[in-house]
């Protein structure tokens, strides 16, 4: 279809700390480890995609750095990017999950394609639907002070939403933070909450109720991810929106919400579903039952946020906003040549061929842990 080939894959594992230890009801995350996937072209070309694997989560650095370097390679040295279809297909039957792999792999076709054919990477997934995207911070910090200073200094640069991870310590605190910055901001602020897996089934429903006067736009994944049928209960019993986030990895996962009425909103991530195209599929499928949808984030830098921004441009229907906060807000440094797009509180698309971002080769260096060629 083009008269390009993929000559090299080169595999980079990076190391980025962060500001201040972020706490979830699921552990505790310091810092940014990622692993990014390149490939080059005998034209000369050279695209871009990033794997954010958090243990607890998803997968780990190693194992999606070998899935890349060992099983997932055979699959594209010599073949034409733009066959993205083709070469995911042959990467799924190659290798049983890893999904971060697999959307670093798609990413890095994508933002070739969209070099060789002069179009960003919305327009290559259904076209984008909108240039900028509210933008939400989590207030993730155990010294809750060090979080109001955060919460103040992000506030003066245009955020309004903020979404507090709740789980990790009792509920007295959870709840203590949550009348403290809706009396500061008032109703100009968009509050959300996120136990990342952190309430007992037995309890979450009162849990959640308690939060209900503070008016959050929603709940995010309050129980264990296979815990999908407590999920939907909670959902009928409460009047505060509930997203699923754990409990939908994939188009199967999505299926069988949608059918339950698992939740009212599904959160997206190239990460965990395999990468943009999967989640357009979840998208759709949340579309038609119903169910919003919102830009969730893994533990990233801008290669891996663009990807998500373009995502996000190109779904229909959006209300909630996104979170890719991580390389403006939370990473002590990033990688990107140029800072990601953030500005008056909203992620702005680029609108360049490709993904519109790649890695400053000093930055590169400075953090790498590991290359594999």
């Amino acid at each position: 279809m083009s008269d390009h080939r993929i000559t090299e894959m080169r595999v980079h594992c990076v190391s980025i700390p962060a500001r201040a230890v972020h706490s979830h009801g699921s552990g505790d995350v310091g810092g940014i480890n990622a692993v990014l996937c390149e490939l080059v072209t005998d034209t000369g070309l050279t695209g871009w995609g990033e794997a954010s694997p958090w243990p607890v989560f998803t997968g780990t650095v190693e194992g999606n750095a070998a899935a890349l370097h060992v099983n997932l390679r055979p699959n594209v040295i010599g073949r034409d990017p733009v066959l993205v279809e083709p070469i995911m297909d042959d990467a799924e039957r190659a290798l049983v999950g890893h999904s971060e792999a697999k959307a670093a792999l798609e990413c890095a076709l994508l933002d070739v394609t969209g070099q060789v054919a002069g179009l960003p990477v919305a327009e290559l997934v259904g076209g984008r639907h909108r240039d900028s995207i509210p933008l939400s911070f989590s207030v993730a910090n155990p010294d809750f002070g060090a979080d109001q200073e955060d919460v103040a200094h992000i506030w003066d640069s245009g955020v309004r939403i903020f979404k507090l991870k709740t789980g990790f310590a009792d509920h007295a605190f959870d709840l203590m933070r949550l009348e403290k910055l809706r009396a500061r901001y008032g109703d100009d602020i968009r509050l959300r909450v996120d136990y990342n897996q952190g309430l007992p089934a037995y309890d979450a429903i009162r849990h959640i109720r308690d939060l209900e006067t503070f008016r959050p736009d929603f709940v995010e994944q309050p129980v264990k991810r296979h815990e999908r049928e407590v999920l939907a209960e909670i959902t009928r019993a409460v009047d505060v929106p509930i997203m699923a986030d754990e409990s939908v990895f994939d188009v199967r996962d999505a299926t069988r919400g949608a059918a339950a009425r698992m939740a009212d909103i599904f959160s997206l991530k190239t990460a965990k579903s395999g990468g943009i195209r999967r989640c357009i599929e979840i998208a759709a499928i949340a579309r038609a039952a119903g169910i919003e949808v919102y830009g969730g984030c893994m533990f990233e830098t801008s290669i891996a946020h663009m990807a998500g921004a373009h995502l996000m441009a190109a779904v229909p229907d959006l209300t909630l906003g996104c979170e890719f906060y991580m390389s403006t807000f939370y990473a002590e440094a990033d990688l990107a040549e140029t800072p990601f797009p953030v500005s008056e509180g909203h992620v702005h698309v680029p609108t360049t061929p490709g993904l519109g971002t790649a890695p400053d080769p000093d930055a590169l260096a400075r953090h790498r842990t590991q290359l594999l060629t």
